[in-house]
């Protein structure tokens, strides 16, 4: 039939200037992403700065060695008055202390905080690790929809380079009636302005195609931006997905997971806070250097050496009530946590079910509306058949023509709807691959 001529509607989109542009698929854009992506990039160093924290240095459970090195040099005017009368001057008295010194200090004791900001800064990390596989999934989302909703519009525009090539011969037809005396001026200037018309539209098309393709080059995070062809030409849609399943794995969404690791958190937040309120216990220990030299004291020279130790003992006995707001404060903190995690289930199963039911009535409508196109296809070629042989009018043909439109952007839109479902259900399942 001449319409299928015109039209291979899931197997080949027009292509344009391809001998220019290089083929990417859906696997090369997510590569690009995984590795360019800048919002995955911030997230995987905020997952290594969580990790490089996670250690008992920073939790407060490793000694504290520092050295220390002092050389102060003195002049001095001396008046002494003794006891006994005697009075001693000494002008311009030069003298130089030089000291070192080698501390360390450790916590013994101090209720059982380092252990808590230690399991803090490990649920941290398990949390940086959740979030970066969160930014992800998002990004591999944002790039399926982005690529998908590409060939979308490219199959616009070989929809309406179908009805150009009707349009145009239906031009065709008119003018050659013209010629022999059976069709009149209107005639010819609507075939003119409805072909006008659609050179237009497919204009209009090929650059939301064009900024369409920007777009998902700024999602890859590309330095350059190089004209490409999709590789794909088609929709494929997976059908099986169960409610049962979403709803069973949505508590594997990372968002939900990281989540219950801000709950841990902020457990260990008041735990933390609850040591402020015990003793706490603190070795310290030096080595320390002492060289001091005076040339007029009655003393010379003094020189002293050697370790140190001692044991500092702090009890918290009153600090404005400070410690006890702090506990409130913390443990609001976990009620809070846990009432966001609550929230953000219901979100999270809510969102599923609509777009479940989105899902479903995809599918259901794609069967008939595949009918109707295949129909409306077949409509078009009849009505053109019998335009020819002068048995329509051109009405009827562009009544034939509006309705293979509708139902060809209607059969597009329907498969786009049920895969842009489909992902986000995946996506809310952390299921993306």
């Amino acid at each position: 039939m001449l319409m299928k001529k015109f039209v291979l509607f899931f197997c080949f989109l027009i292509p344009f200037s391809v001998w220019a542009q290089q083929p990417l698929t859906l696997e090369m854009a997510i590569d690009s992403a995984l590795k360019n992506n800048f919002d995955i990039r911030i997230a995987r160093n905020n997952a290594e700065i969580n990790k490089i924290n996670n250690n008992y240095g920073i939790a407060g459970g490793l000694p504290s060695i520092n050295a220390a090195v002092s050389d102060n040099a003195s002049l001095y005017n001396i008046h002494q008055e003794y006891s006994d009368g005697t009075v001693s001057n000494v002008n311009n008295s030069l003298g130089n202390n030089l000291g070192a010194e080698i501390s360390a200090s450790i916590t013994l004791f101090n209720g059982l905080k380092v252990l808590s900001a230690k399991k803090r800064l490990t649920y941290l990390q398990d949390q940086g690790f959740l979030e970066l596989n969160q930014e992800i999934q998002n990004t591999l989302a944002a790039i399926m929809l982005k690529y998908y909703d590409i060939i979308r519009q490219e199959s616009y525009l070989k929809i309406i380079r179908s009805t150009i090539d009707i349009s145009q011969k239906k031009s065709e037809i008119i003018n050659e009636r013209k010629n022999v005396g059976l069709a009149n001026d209107a005639d010819e200037m609507q075939a003119q302005i409805d072909l006008n018309i659609c050179q237009q539209n497919y204009s209009s098309q090929q650059l939301v195609v064009e900024n369409s393709k920007t777009e998902l080059l700024q999602l890859m995070s590309v330095k350059q931006f190089q004209p490409f062809m999709i590789d794909d030409s088609t929709i494929n849609i997976d059908t099986e997905i169960q409610m049962d399943s979403v709803l069973v794995f949505i508590k594997d969404n990372y968002q939900y997971l990281s989540a219950e690791q801000q709950i841990k958190i902020n457990e260990q937040v008041a735990k933390e806070v609850r040591a402020l309120r015990y003793p706490s216990l603190q070795l310290n220990t030096s080595y320390d250097f002492n060289y001091n030299q005076n040339n007029k004291a009655y003393a010379s020279l003094y020189r002293s050496y050697g370790p140190y130790a001692g044991l500092n003992l702090k009890i918290p006995i009153f600090n404005g009530g400070t410690y006890r707001i702090k506990q409130k404060e913390a443990l609001l903190n976990i009620s809070n946590a846990r009432l966001q995690k609550e929230n953000l289930m219901n979100d999270l199963t809510s969102s599923a079910l609509k777009t479940y039911q989105t899902y479903q009535n995809a599918l259901t409508q794609l069967e008939s509306q595949q009918a109707s196109f295949e129909l409306s296809e077949k409509l078009m070629d009849l009505v053109l058949q019998k335009f020819q042989l002068n048995q329509s009018t051109i009405l009827d043909l562009k009544a034939a023509q509006q309705s293979y439109e509708n139902s060809a952007y209607l059969l597009v839109n329907l498969q786009y709807q049920a895969k842009v479902a489909e992902i986000e259900l995946e996506r809310l399942t952390s299921n993306l691959k």
